[in-house]
């Protein structure tokens, strides 16, 4: 049995525990108990996508309180904050990845986020006698330096799991943190911008025997007005 597969088992073994300890409960009887997130559908989304979003936000959280702690200092430590910049965790970037594995229809990408997290404790158990989530921070970076540089010549599917986990999580938290607000803003893009129009050139008017109105001239083409909604009575005047 390969690594994946062991921990795919390890995995389905430990949700199988949990079934008998805290019993089989309808989805939406749990949910309601567990204090269910809720979604409010917007419009822009069909009302299948609001559905579907719907169901992932109700279900149980995807990562358990320990795996959540862990994840946030690892995201940490790929994108930490400083003076000037935010970090992963400002963002919630690990609720992000939580969506993400809980909308994958891939069970390898779900098994793998657990399992790497498995294998991050496993491992700084075994050199340093504490979780990872507990270890200081040099002893965490030098744990992950062994498998953040990957040789971009092997194949992915020739690398060993832990060089995998540590770079879907990166990928994973670059994206989630750059589709945020305050990710957006760092990079400092403000989407589409009106141009500055100042109406036709001159020469092009005189070319055509044509003038502007120097009414609408001052209220269409007025650039100290151009962030103000256009209005119109109720004859279809332009009012503004």
């Amino acid at each position: 049995m390969d690594r994946r597969k062991s921990l795919k088992s390890i995995l389905l073994g430990s949700v199988a525990t949990g079934l008998v300890a805290h019993g089989c409960k309808p989805k939406e009887e749990a949910a309601k108990e567990a204090g269910a997130k809720t979604y409010d559908p917007v419009a822009w989304r069909t009302p299948y996508e609001n559905e579907i979003i719907q169901e992932i936000k109700e279900d149980e959280d995807f990562f358990n309180e320990h795996q959540r702690e862990t994840m946030t200092v690892l995201c940490d430590l790929i994108l930490p904050p400083s003076e000037q910049f935010k970090g992963a965790s400002d963002a919630d970037v690990v609720s992000f990845i939580a969506f993400m594995a809980k909308d994958s229809e891939s069970e390898a990408m779900q098994t793998d986020l657990k399992g790497g997290l498995m294998w991050l404790d496993h491992k700084c158990n075994t050199e340093n006698g504490v979780a990872f989530k507990s270890a200081t921070e040099a002893q965490q970076k030098a744990i992950l330096d062994q498998i953040a540089y990957y040789d971009p010549e092997v194949p992915e599917s020739k690398r060993p799991f832990e060089v995998n986990f540590f770079s879907m999580v990166r990928n994973l938290t670059m994206t989630g943190f750059y589709t945020t607000k305050i990710g957006i803003e760092e990079l400092g893009y403000k989407g589409n911008m009106p141009n500055v129009w100042n109406g036709v050139p001159d020469d092009v008017l005189e070319q055509h025997g044509v003038s502007y109105d120097p009414e609408w001239i001052a209220k269409c083409v007025d650039q100290s007005k151009r962030n103000v909604v256009a209005e119109w009575d109720d004859e279809g005047n332009l009012i503004t």
